[in-house]
């Protein structure tokens, strides 16, 4: 009957297991053996078996899904970068300042390596930029506020993504008004 396992064999670490689930009661209750079983059909299917019971809805919803949550994961990353190079920026001599640029370098890292071409259509930064000024508008330290950052993000997304953290801190360096000429 489509849609049920019942009398299928599943193998999980050598140990087989009768299933006699629907498919969507599987996906409910354990998406785990759901992702396995599926897996196994669909490389079936590349093998050239006929396979009727296919949980095809849900395997296109957790295939989208893939990919939203590495673009998520993306747009994390790029948020916490500008946050930590706001409080950089704000917070100078406070001692964290290493450890904040360990931070930004392994965001960094991590935003670079996720990162796909497709992605460069989806992430606004200009919304993850207004995010992360709302989180260090909110912050102190010692008492002292963050100096108010540029209305507009001062990077692009390729310098977020490849420029050393030493550039970026110099992008969001606040400007000194008595430094500039008399």
């Amino acid at each position: 009957m489509p849609g049920l396992g019942c009398g299928l064999s599943l193998e999980f670490g050598g140990n087989a297991a009768y299933c006699c689930v629907m498919s969507d009661a599987l996906y409910e209750q354990d998406v785990l053996a759901w992702s396995e079983q599926q897996a196994e059909r669909l490389r079936r299917v590349a093998r050239g078996e006929r396979v009727n019971d296919i949980d095809w809805a849900h395997v296109a919803e957790e295939i989208e899904d893939v990919g939203l949550s590495q673009l998520h994961a993306v747009q994390s990353y790029l948020e916490q970068i500008l946050v930590h190079l706001m409080k950089l920026g704000g917070w100078p001599d406070l001692g964290a300042d290493r450890h904040w640029r360990a931070e930004i370098v392994a965001f960094q890292s991590n935003a670079a390596r996720r990162h796909a071409p497709s992605m460069r259509q989806r992430v606004d930064l200009e919304n993850l930029y207004e995010r992360a000024v709302r989180q260090i508008e909110l912050t102190t330290y010692d008492g002292k506020s963050a100096p108010i950052p540029p209305e507009t993000c001062p990077v692009t997304l390729d310098r977020l993504l490849n420029a050393s953290c030493t550039e970026l801190e110099a992008i969001f360096r606040p400007v000194d008004p008595g430094a500039a000429g008399d």
